[in-house]
Protein backbone atom coordinates (compact mmCIF):
# COMPACT_ATOMS: atom_id res chain seq x y z
CA UNK A 1 0.00 0.00 0.00
CA UNK A 2 1.32 3.44 -0.88
CA UNK A 3 2.07 6.05 1.75
CA UNK A 4 -1.03 7.96 2.77
CA UNK A 5 -0.78 11.69 2.36
CA UNK A 6 -4.24 12.88 3.48
CA UNK A 7 -6.10 11.03 6.23
CA UNK A 8 -9.44 11.15 8.03
CA UNK A 9 -9.66 9.66 11.54
CA UNK A 10 -13.15 8.79 12.75
CA UNK A 11 -14.34 10.07 16.12
CA UNK A 12 -14.12 6.64 17.73
CA UNK A 13 -10.43 6.41 16.90
CA UNK A 14 -9.67 9.93 18.19
CA UNK A 15 -11.63 9.51 21.43
CA UNK A 16 -9.98 6.17 22.16
CA UNK A 17 -6.58 7.72 21.43
CA UNK A 18 -7.28 10.52 23.91
CA UNK A 19 -8.51 8.21 26.66
CA UNK A 20 -6.02 5.33 26.45
CA UNK A 21 -2.38 6.26 26.10
CA UNK A 22 -0.49 3.46 24.36
CA UNK A 23 -3.64 1.86 22.93
CA UNK A 24 -3.88 0.84 19.29
CA UNK A 25 -5.90 4.00 18.44
CA UNK A 26 -3.31 6.13 20.28
CA UNK A 27 -0.46 4.51 18.34
CA UNK A 28 -2.49 4.98 15.15
CA UNK A 29 -2.80 8.70 15.83
CA UNK A 30 0.91 9.01 16.58
CA UNK A 31 1.80 7.25 13.32
CA UNK A 32 -0.71 9.34 11.36
CA UNK A 33 0.80 12.56 12.74
CA UNK A 34 4.17 11.52 11.33
CA UNK A 35 3.16 10.33 7.89
CA UNK A 36 -0.05 12.08 6.88
CA UNK A 37 -1.93 15.35 6.82
CA UNK A 38 -4.88 14.95 9.17
CA UNK A 39 -8.14 16.36 7.84
CA UNK A 40 -11.08 17.77 9.79
CA UNK A 41 -14.30 19.65 9.13
CA UNK A 42 -16.36 21.84 11.41
CA UNK A 43 -18.83 18.99 11.82
CA UNK A 44 -16.25 16.30 12.64
CA UNK A 45 -14.53 18.60 15.14
CA UNK A 46 -17.86 19.50 16.78
CA UNK A 47 -18.69 15.81 17.22
CA UNK A 48 -15.21 15.11 18.58
CA UNK A 49 -15.56 17.91 21.15
CA UNK A 50 -19.04 16.79 22.21
CA UNK A 51 -18.06 13.15 22.67
CA UNK A 52 -14.60 13.70 24.18
CA UNK A 53 -15.85 16.11 26.85
CA UNK A 54 -18.69 13.90 28.09
CA UNK A 55 -18.73 13.55 31.85
CA UNK A 56 -18.62 9.75 31.65
CA UNK A 57 -14.96 10.01 30.61
CA UNK A 58 -13.93 12.02 33.70
CA UNK A 59 -12.89 8.84 35.52
CA UNK A 60 -10.38 8.03 32.76
CA UNK A 61 -8.83 11.41 31.95
CA UNK A 62 -9.43 14.79 33.58
CA UNK A 63 -11.55 17.22 31.53
CA UNK A 64 -8.76 19.80 31.24
CA UNK A 65 -6.39 17.17 29.77
CA UNK A 66 -9.05 16.09 27.28
CA UNK A 67 -9.61 19.71 26.32
CA UNK A 68 -5.86 20.09 25.76
CA UNK A 69 -5.84 16.96 23.60
CA UNK A 70 -8.69 18.41 21.56
CA UNK A 71 -6.91 21.74 21.08
CA UNK A 72 -3.70 20.01 20.01
CA UNK A 73 -5.63 17.84 17.54
CA UNK A 74 -7.27 20.93 16.03
CA UNK A 75 -3.83 22.52 15.57
CA UNK A 76 -2.59 19.41 13.75
CA UNK A 77 -5.49 19.30 11.29
CA UNK A 78 -6.17 20.89 7.97
CA UNK A 79 -9.71 22.29 8.07
CA UNK A 80 -11.69 21.30 4.99
CA UNK A 81 -14.81 23.18 3.89
CA UNK A 82 -17.71 20.87 3.06
CA UNK A 83 -19.28 22.10 -0.15
CA UNK A 84 -21.98 19.46 -0.65
CA UNK A 85 -23.64 16.63 1.21
CA UNK A 86 -23.18 12.93 0.58
CA UNK A 87 -25.97 10.43 1.18
CA UNK A 88 -24.35 7.03 0.81
CA UNK A 89 -23.89 5.45 4.25
CA UNK A 90 -26.46 3.29 6.01
CA UNK A 91 -25.78 5.38 9.16
CA UNK A 92 -26.44 9.04 8.31
CA UNK A 93 -24.27 10.14 11.27
CA UNK A 94 -21.22 8.73 9.47
CA UNK A 95 -21.72 10.68 6.27
CA UNK A 96 -19.74 13.63 7.67
CA UNK A 97 -16.60 11.45 7.41
CA UNK A 98 -17.34 10.55 3.79
CA UNK A 99 -17.94 14.23 3.01
CA UNK A 100 -14.67 15.18 4.69
CA UNK A 101 -12.75 12.48 2.83
CA UNK A 102 -14.20 13.44 -0.56
CA UNK A 103 -13.89 17.22 -0.15
CA UNK A 104 -10.45 16.90 1.46
CA UNK A 105 -9.17 14.56 -1.27
CA UNK A 106 -8.27 11.99 1.40
CA UNK A 107 -6.30 8.89 0.62
CA UNK A 108 -7.98 6.96 3.44
CA UNK A 109 -10.35 6.92 6.38
CA UNK A 110 -9.35 5.10 9.58
CA UNK A 111 -12.29 3.90 11.64
CA UNK A 112 -13.64 1.14 13.81
CA UNK A 113 -17.17 1.74 12.51
CA UNK A 114 -18.60 -1.21 10.55
CA UNK A 115 -20.95 1.06 8.60
CA UNK A 116 -17.95 2.84 7.10
CA UNK A 117 -15.70 -0.22 6.85
CA UNK A 118 -18.33 -2.03 4.79
CA UNK A 119 -18.08 0.76 2.18
CA UNK A 120 -14.38 0.17 1.46
CA UNK A 121 -13.39 1.61 -0.93
CA UNK A 122 -15.58 4.69 -1.27
CA UNK A 123 -15.01 6.76 -4.42
CA UNK A 124 -11.43 5.54 -4.56
CA UNK A 125 -10.79 6.31 -0.86
CA UNK A 126 -9.68 3.30 1.16
CA UNK A 127 -11.25 2.67 4.56
CA UNK A 128 -9.19 0.84 7.20
CA UNK A 129 -9.37 -0.25 10.81
CA UNK A 130 -6.62 1.11 13.06
CA UNK A 131 -4.95 -2.32 12.99
CA UNK A 132 -4.94 -2.39 9.18
CA UNK A 133 -3.49 1.10 9.11
CA UNK A 134 -0.75 0.17 11.57
CA UNK A 135 0.14 -3.04 9.74
CA UNK A 136 0.34 -1.60 6.26
CA UNK A 137 3.72 -1.60 4.56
Amino acid sequence: MAELRRLVLDTNVRVSAALRNGSLPHRTLLKARLEARLLASDETLAEFREVLLRGKFDRYVEPNLREGFLQEYVRLCTLVPILSTIRACRDPKDEKFLELAVHGHADAIVTGDADLLDMNPFRGISIHTPREYMERV
